[in-house]
């Protein structure tokens, strides 16, 4: 059996297709102004890596923000669903999944089977996700991918305001005029992103083990911050990013096989 899962989130669409329960494939593009048109690629990516035709899909399971602009879809399921079917999918003992990405952080609490029991989602401000630490980067004039290291050389961090991007915008501009070191401010950037993250986490209740996934599970600065907050270390798949669309491809396979879930 061969399904597609698609995660269309607001700045990249992920594509997963599934053969008989195991991934064949992965693609991924830029969501921009079209992001029927970026599914188009991103699937097509995926099937030609796992050598596949259109043709060849039994079932097709959009999640993300704009799911229901996704092509040649059979069905939808929610991102929080989709988060806790695939979290427990690759961490069997997964039971609280954060998603953290570029405009908005959830967190899912699930059961063994990877059912979503219940979820928090962030504040509609995007200063507990990804575009929060796009923001800060460009205000200290350094490369986005620089962040995460160059937090991780500072000793400590001077507090910033982590309830709006603009506000925290401006918090930065103070510590640059002080002459606080990048390192420090670097960090103080993660650990704002991460007290805000933390704080709904709390909302819902840790139950171990936690998973943290999304694209910006793949910025050191970020876990580190979020470690340490939490007071414990979150487990990261090794694709974070596709996470969501695995959901999607194993909601797919389980309702071609008739188990509508």
């Amino acid at each position: 059996m061969i399904t597609i899962g698609m995660d269309l989130g607001t700045q990249k669409v992920k594509a997963v297709a599934l053969k008989d329960g195991a991934v064949v494939g992965r693609g991924q593009s830029f969501a921009g102004f079209d992001p029927a048109q970026a599914a188009e690629h991103a699937v097509n990516d995926a099937l030609n890596v796992a050598g596949l035709k259109l043709s060849d899909i039994n079932h097709f399971t959009a999640t993300g923000s704009a799911m229901d602009l996704a092509p040649h879809t059979n069905s939808t399921v929610s991102m929080m669903g989709a988060d806790a079917k695939a979290g427990v999918f690759l961490i069997p003992q997964a039971r609280t999944i954060i998603d953290v990405g570029a405009e908005e952080a959830r967190a899912v609490k699930c059961d063994e089977r990877g059912l979503m029991m219940e979820f928090v989602v962030n504040e509609r401000c995007a200063a507990g996700a990804g575009a929060f630490i796009e923001a800060m980067a460009r205000a200290l004039e350094v490369n986005l991918e620089d962040m995460g290291p160059l937090s991780l050389q500072a000793e400590r961090a001077s507090p910033i305001n982590a309830s709006c991007v603009i506000f925290g915008e401006s918090d930065v501009v103070s510590l640059i005029h002080r002459q606080e070191s990048k390192p420090e401010i670097a960090r103080a950037v993660f650990d704002a992103m991460a007290d805000r993250v933390t704080s709904m986490v709390h909302r819902l209740g840790i139950t171990p083990e936690v998973v943290l996934i999304g694209g910006v599970a793949k910025d050191p600065g970020f876990v580190a911050s979020l470690n340490r907050k939490l007071g414990l270390m979150v487990q990261i798949p090794v694709y974070p990013d596709y996470v969501g669309a695995l959901g999607a491809a194993l909601t797919a396979a389980a309702r071609a096989k008739g188990a509508f879930k």
